[in-house]
């Protein structure tokens, strides 16, 4: 089967096992005044857009982006199970991220990550997509455990 990425609920039951790495991940290594991950139930709002990777109708990766404002949106909740790593998921969801965003008539996209080195792969991938560090955006303060990114979606 092919891996399909559509909008979904972020409450939906089959989501659990994501969203329980994901907030594992996040506090493995990271102070919890620095962790900045939206709660599931955050997620339901009309300012988010919540997608998730299937493969032969399993969830294995999940990304959103949040409104800032007209022109602005903020990556959130990034994650790939870790054992479907390595087969280019995570860009595959990045890169619908981005197209989206776009589509929606956003002009920038920007993302906070960690500093911690569980993140490094992470920093990568969105380097590599076209994201640049910039200083912390709308609602966020220096933190020496964050990285701030962002990409000029024109």
């Amino acid at each position: 089967m092919a891996v399909v990425i559509a909008e979904e609920h972020p409450l939906a039951p089959d989501l659990a096992l994501l969203f329980d790495r994901h907030t594992a991940d996040m506090h493995a290594d990271t102070p919890p005044e620095s962790i900045h991950m939206m709660d599931r139930s955050a997620l339901v709002t009309p300012a988010i857009r919540f997608f998730v990777l299937r493969d032969g109708g399993q969830p294995l990766a999940m990304g959103a982006f949040r409104r800032i404002d007209a022109t602005h949106a903020e990556i959130k909740s990034m994650h790939v199970l870790a054992e479907a790593r390595g087969r280019g998921l995570s860009k595959a969801m990045l890169d619908h991220l981005v197209a989206t965003a776009r589509a929606d008539g956003f002009s920038r996209l920007s993302l906070e990550t960690g500093i911690q080195p569980t993140f490094i792969a992470a920093r990568a991938l969105y380097a590599r997509a076209g994201f640049a560090d910039c200083p912390p955006f709308e609602g966020y303060c220096e933190d020496p455990n964050s990285v701030f990114m962002t990409k000029v979606l024109a």
